[in-house]
């Protein structure tokens, strides 16, 4: 049938040999994709360096398993798949390093079976190059090894699409089905939203197709996925309805936002945009961003009229699908948020081009090859220079918060003990604390629990410089520290 994923597999079966089309070396057809994974890990870990600390978020998903600090609040919005994932690790050890190592290489080799999932449906080469295409953007290198979910939704967007085209067809094998189960409970473990965005179009044409089985098979991976999510609702929050209300509120209500230049402006590096104001970064930052749908319409422009549409339009779409609440429908940005978006889009770049390269005839083709060379050199420079200055400014931000929790040892603030005020959730981590709130969207706490605390264990206010504490602290010892001030208690202490 023209444009599905039978008449793609037909199309690349002939144009492979006879032993790697029917399944003899195996090895070989899939060694430049392990290659490019172990590439993909080996530069995380150097280029992103392990010691570089626990981010606000991640201080959030690993203190909910570490015996480092007790579980830190869990709002409406987050979803407990990136605990699960790190647990093995966090729940038994403090060393960043190791963290940090475990998830690049579990990142590597999620990159190599999502990867995987597309053989058949398109030629290795191209697989190994959209792989590339992903893997090289600072923002998957420095996601890659941080207890983040959005890696993970990309990934297993990826594999998802890949195996449903695989499970739709009659003859799939058990492998297909196992595997797009597996995508669709990873990406609903990690953001049940996001993964459902990701889906939609999959949903689709299960539907207008008549692909029961894969249907079945997808909706029961997404339920299996979301099953913790959709169990804390109804535990904690009146229900999936009341938790999802709750979640929009603490991200400035979901609604008609255009955001996209708000993305463009954290495409410089900036971890959260929010408020995203400021200039844009330099164009040749973002260049690359407007270079891409150019190459994907084009990449489904070949793939129209080599008759294999279907295994190029449908990540084309969910990649749309996975983007659209994210450029429309929020008041902030974070690079990562489009993480899942460029993972699908490197299919059909890739496609376009390979075609690129191939197409010219005689003289041309060199120059043509050159040229793309050339751009995708300096696009490389461009990814890992932004890499860097967004790895010392992170590395020198949480170093901050360990020379905070350092001067509170030294102050006698030692667990157990209680941090409250500016940024007390990752310096609680750091420090071995708890953290309370009594007002925002991390709100957990009252004044009077606060008080009561401080009479049996060592609890801190931490204040920006110049504003004034809260009431139950303005009459306990302070120190200045940076651009804060340290207010704290401690039982038995000098007050």
């Amino acid at each position: 049938m023209a444009g599905s994923a039978h008449a793609t597999l037909v199309g690349f079966r002939r144009s492979r040999s006879p032993r790697t089309s029917r399944g003899t070396r195996p090895a070989r057809a899939t060694a430049p994709l392990a290659a490019l994974a172990a590439a993909f890990t080996l530069a995380q870990l150097l280029l992103v360096r392990p010691g570089m600390g626990l981010g606000w978020d991640e201080t959030v998903y690993v203190s909910q398993v570490s015996p480092q600090a007790p579980a830190a609040f869990f709002s409406a919005p987050r979803a407990r798949g990136v605990s699960l994932l790190v647990a093995p690790v966090a729940s038994w050890s403090t060393s960043t390093a190791l963290l940090r190592f475990y998830l690049a290489v579990l990142s590597g080799l999620a990159l190599y079976l999502a990867l995987r999932a597309w053989r058949g449906l398109f030629p290795v080469r191209v697989l190994a190059l959209a792989g590339a295409l992903f893997a090289s953007l600072w923002v998957t290198l420095f996601y890659g090894p941080q207890a983040m979910p959005n890696y993970w939704v990309a990934v297993g967007a990826l594999a998802a699409v890949g195996c449903f085209l695989r499970a739709r067809a009659e003859r799939a094998g058990p492998g297909a089905l196992w595997g797009l189960a597996a995508s669709a409970a990873l990406m609903a473990l990690m953001r049940p939203m996001d993964a459902v965005w990701a889906v939609l179009p999959l949903l689709v044409l299960g539907l207008a197709r008549r692909h029961w089985r894969a249907l079945a098979v997808l909706l029961a991976g997404l339920a299996g996925g979301s099953a913790e999510w959709v169990i804390e609702a109804y535990a904690d929050y009146g229900g999936p309805l009341r938790r999802l209300s709750e979640g929009s509120e603490i991200q400035g209500g979901l609604g008609w936002h255009l955001a996209v230049v708000d993305q463009l402006r954290s495409l410089g590096g900036r971890a959260l945009c929010r408020p995203c104001t400021g200039a844009l970064p330099d164009p040749v930052v973002t260049l690359w961003w407007f270079v891409l749908p150019l190459l994907a319409v084009l990449g489904l422009v070949v793939a129209v009229r080599a008759r294999r549409t279907t295994a190029t339009l449908l990540p084309l779409a969910c990649a749309a699908t996975a983007a659209f609440p994210y450029l429309f429908m929020i008041g902030y940005a974070a690079p990562r948020f489009l993480l899942p978006a460029y993972a699908l889009l490197a299919l059909p770049v890739a496609g376009a081009l390979a075609h690129l390269v191939t197409a010219p005839r005689g003289p041309w083709r060199p120059v043509v090859a050159a040229l793309l060379c050339l751009g995708l050199a300096g696009h490389l420079a461009v990814q890992l220079a932004v890499l860097e200055n967004t790895v010392d400014g992170t590395t020198e931000a949480h170093r901050g918060w360990s020379r905070t929790a350092a001067a509170l040892h030294r102050l006698g603030v030692r667990p157990p003990c209680l941090l409250t005020g500016d940024g007390a959730i990752p310096v609680a981590f750091y420090t071995g604390c708890s953290s309370a709130a009594t007002t925002g969207h991390n709100a957990n706490s009252t004044q009077g629990a606060i008080v009561q605390a401080a009479r049996r264990i060592p609890v801190a206010a931490l204040v920006p410089d110049g504003t004034r504490p809260p009431g139950y602290a303005r009459d306990w010892p302070s120190e200045p520290l940076g651009a804060q001030r340290l207010y704290y208690s401690v039982p038995g202490g000098d007050r």
